[in-house]
C-alpha cells in the first residue's frame, strides 16, 4: 500500500519510519526543507513517560484569573473572536473535573509507557524494532546521535502544600506502573548539587529515575537519514500540500474517499493519506468534513550553552511552581516552558524569552538575558486537543488517517502512536487500547 504522509515532525517521521519498516511504500511529504524543523526543532527534550497528566487537571480553572493578572504567568490567554476558540475553551474547561483527569492520565500513561519500550528497542538495536534499516547512522544504536541519555527527572516543590500532595498521589501512580520517590530538600540537593542555589527555597522534590532525553530536531534528523536508502520511501522536503485529493465526491463530503494529496508541485496519488501536521492540520482537514477540535499552545524555549565547570543540572528538572522544565542536552541546558493560549504563528514574545532566561539565571546561576541571541530563543506551537488526548487512527472519510493533536508530548508520544496507527492499517490488535485515541470523532 502506498501512504502518503503530511508532516515531517516527529509524529511524521516515526509514523513514515514504522510504517516503511512494515513494508508500505511511503512518501513523506513537507513544507520545510528538512525533518523537526517546527514544533519538533527546540521543544523541552523531556521524555517524560511518567508525566502526562493533562493540562485540564482539576484545579486549573481556579488557578486562571492569578495567571491573567501576571505577566510572566506559565499560561496566557488572549481572546479571539474565533468561534473555534470558545468551542475549545468550553470543551477545556469541561475536561477540568477529576475524574476525567484521571481517566486521560491512565490513557496516556499506557500510550507513553508503550513509546518508551519502542523508544528502548529502537536505540539499544533491536532490528525489529527499527525495522531492520539498512545503512549506518553514527550514535544511532546507541542514542548518542541525538544526545539520547536516561538522566531521570526531578519536579521540584517550592510550596509545601504542593508537595504533600504530589507525596500523597505516589501510590496511586505506582498502582499505574509509575516508580517514583519523595525526597526532601536535602536529598533533593544531594541528588542534584546544581540546585545548591535555591535551596532554602525548596519544599521537596519527587524523583523518577526512568525518564530519558534527546534533542526532538535530531532525532527526526537521524529518522530521514535511515529512511532515506530504502528504495519504497521517498521524502519530499520543500513540499508545501495544498489540500486533500477526493474521489466520488460530487460535492457531497458523505461519499469522500481521499485518494491522495495536491501540492504546489502537482498530485500525489496514494492509496491512504496519513495527516501528522500538527497545527496545520486543521485547515487541510476542513474541506473533507474533517473538524479536529485542535488549538495551538505556544510555547518557548532557549538553549543554554553549558561551559566547563557551570553548574547546569545532569538530572532534568521541572519547576513546578513555574511550569520550567530544564534539560541537559549534549553540551546545552535547554529551557522550556509557558502556554500562551494565541492566535497566529510561532513568533517570538522576548518578554516570554527574557522570563526563561530570568528563571535560568536564578535557579542556576547561567543563562543570563545579556544576549538573548546566545540563547537560541525558540517558539513552537503545540497541537492541543481539549482533553490532552491525541487523535491516532481512521477517521471518518475513508483512505484519511489522523495521528495529531499530541500537544507538549509529541516526542515522548511519538514512537507509541506510530505503533497504534501501523496497527491500525495492518488490521491488528494493539499492544494497548487504541480506542482510547479514536480519531473518529474529529
Amino acid at each position: 500500500m502506498h501512504v502518503a504522509i503530511v508532516g515531517a515532525g516527529v509524529v511524521g517521521m516515526t509514523t513514515a519510519w514504522r510504517l516503511a519498516s512494515e513494508g508500505h511504500e511511503v512518501t513523506v511529504l513537507e513544507r520545510r526543507d528538512g525533518p523537526g524543523e517546527e514544533t519538533s526543532f527546540a521543544n523541552g527534550g523531556q521524555l517524560s513517560y511518567s508525566y502526562v497528566a493533562p493540562l485540564a487537571g482539576p484545579g486549573v480553572l481556579s488557578k486562571v484569573p492569578g495567571w491573567l493578572l501576571r505577566r510572566d504567568s506559565p499560561m496566557r490567554f488572549r481572546p479571539s473572536p474565533d468561534p473555534a476558540q470558545w468551542r475549545w475553551l468550553l470543551a477545556f474547561a469541561r475536561a477540568c473535573n477529576a475524574g476525567a483527569s484521571d481517566a486521560t492520565t491512565r490513557k496516556l500513561l499506557r500510550l507513553a509507557f508503550h513509546s518508551r519500550d519502542l523508544m528502548q528497542a529502537f536505540v539499544h538495536g533491536d532490528e525489529a524494532s527499527r525495522g531492520g534499516a539498512g545503512g549506518h547512522v553514527p550514535g544511532y544504536r546507541d542514542g548518542s546521535g541525538f544526545d539520547f541519555a536516561r538522566r531521570g527527572k526531578l519536579i521540584v516543590h517550592r510550596d509545601a502544600a504542593a508537595f504533600d500532595a504530589a507525596r500523597r498521589l505516589l501510590d496511586y501512580q505506582a498502582s499505574l506502573g509509575c516508580e517514583q520517590i519523595a525526597l526532601d530538600r536535602d536529598a533533593c540537593v544531594a541528588l542534584e548539587p546544581a540546585l545548591e542555589r535555591i535551596r532554602g527555597d525548596i519544599a521537596g522534590a519527587i524523583h523518577t529515575p526512568s525518564e530519558e532525553v534527546g534533542d526532538c530536531h535530531r532525532f527526526c534528523v537521524a529518522l530521514a537519514r535511515l529512511l532515506q536508502g530504502r528504495a519504497n520511501v521517498r521524502l519530499r522536503f520543500g513540499t508545501r500540500v495544498t489540500g486533500l485529493k477526493r474521489a466520488g465526491a460530487n460535492g457531497d463530503t458523505r461519499n469522500t474517499r481521499i485518494v491522495g494529496v495536491h501540492t504546489a508541485d502537482g498530485d500525489v496519488d496514494a492509496d491512504a493519506v496519513v495527516v501528522a501536521g500538527g497545527i496545520g492540520s486543521v485547515p487541510l482537514l476542513r474541506p473533507a468534513g474533517v473538524r479536529p477540535m485542535l488549538w495551538p499552545l505556544k510555547g518557548y524555549s532557549i538553549t543554554v550553552p553549558i561551559a566547563d565547570g557551570t553548574r547546569a543540572p545532569h538530572i532534568s528538572v521541572t519547576d513546578f511552581a513555574n511550569k520550567i522544565v530544564y534539560a541537559r542536552i549534549g553540551n546545552t541546558l535547554r529551557v522550556a516552558g509557558m502556554a500562551d493560549l494565541v492566535r497566529g504563528g510561532p513568533t517570538i514574545d522576548g518578554e516570554r524569552v527574557a522570563a526563561l532566561a530570568a528563571q535560568t539565571q536564578a535557579v542556576f546561576g547561567i543563562g543570563g538575558a545579556d544576549d538573548t541571541a546566545a540563547l537560541q530563543p525558540w517558539a513552537g506551537l503545540r497541537p492541543a486537543t481539549p482533553s490532552g488526548l491525541p487523535l491516532i487512527g481512521a477517521s471518518r472519510v475513508p483512505g484519511l488517517w489522523l495521528n495529531i493533536g499530541h500537544g507538549a508530548l509529541g516526542f515522548t508520544l511519538a514512537m507509541g502512536s506510530a505503533s497504534l496507527l501501523a496497527d491500525a492499517m495492518a488490521g491488528r490488535r494493539s499492544a494497548i487500547d487504541a480506542h482510547d485515541f479514536d480519531a473518529t470523532v474529529a
